[in-house]
């Protein structure tokens, strides 16, 4: 069999996607953009994503999409691989395999104008996002889904929550990811059990007795069982 020389061969292009989210107030958000392809797509809402460029990794492609097309500084960004999305019609320009990543941010960690909805990057709440471009509301769907199993296992919701926290803001967090309520006295005898928080020395004010403050005991994404 003859030797097959580089320049016969055809290959497909390599993108990232970012699923990022971000908690504001119990509600899940997720950074889209504005999609302008004709004839395809015409002022549509998207993920950020775009083509890999010939010396970077699909990681160093979407920390570049984090911070170009979403406007957020990649170091606030905790970025884990998704899937990769490789129907041969998902993109109608041509041959487009997307290495997709899920990505969470803190609200409290973000700058005002990385809270800042623009013309082309907004935040918008998952339960009112579908009809995206290309087959973002795949990806989107299947970050949903991981990140809510992610969350049930492992101490991945650390990267969603401020520094400080009360119990009563990490139940409304894993409510607001989970999309459903908690039994409130189960939830925090067992994320108390798990021993994956540590009681700071100071309380949080409000309009009723002080409430104890807590932090995650390790920066690590570790494995428990929260719920």
């Amino acid at each position: 069999m003859p030797a097959i020389l580089p320049s016969e061969l055809k290959f497909a292009i390599l993108a990232s996607d970012v699923a990022l989210f971000t908690l504001r107030e119990g509600q899940l958000l997720v950074r889209l953009i504005l999609v302008d392809r004709p004839p395809h797509f015409v002022h549509m809402k998207g993920l950020p994503g775009g083509l890999l460029q010939p010396a970077e990794t699909a990681l160093e492609t979407a920390e570049r999409q984090v911070r170009d097309k979403a406007h957020v500084a990649p170091g606030k960004v905790h970025l884990e691989q998704l899937y990769t999305f490789s129907r041969v019609d998902r993109d109608k320009r041509g041959r487009v395999v997307a290495v997709a990543y899920l990505g969470v941010v803190p609200w409290e960690e973000l700058s005002e104008k990385e809270r800042a909805d623009h013309a082309d990057t907004f935040w918008q709440p998952v339960s009112q996002t579908k009809k995206l471009a290309y087959d973002h509301d795949e990806i989107l769907e299947m970050a949903i889904k991981r990140l809510r199993t992610r969350a049930t296992y492992t101490t991945l919701m650390q990267k969603l929550m401020p520094k400080e926290f009360t119990l009563t803001e990490l139940e409304q967090a894993y409510e607001g990811v989970m999309g459903t309520s908690l039994d409130k006295r189960n939830f925090r005898k067992k994320i108390l059990k798990l021993d994956v928080l540590t009681a700071l020395p100071h309380k949080k004010a409000g309009k009723f007795r002080p409430a104890q403050l807590y932090k995650f005991t390790s920066a690590k994404v570790e494995e428990i069982e929260v719920l």
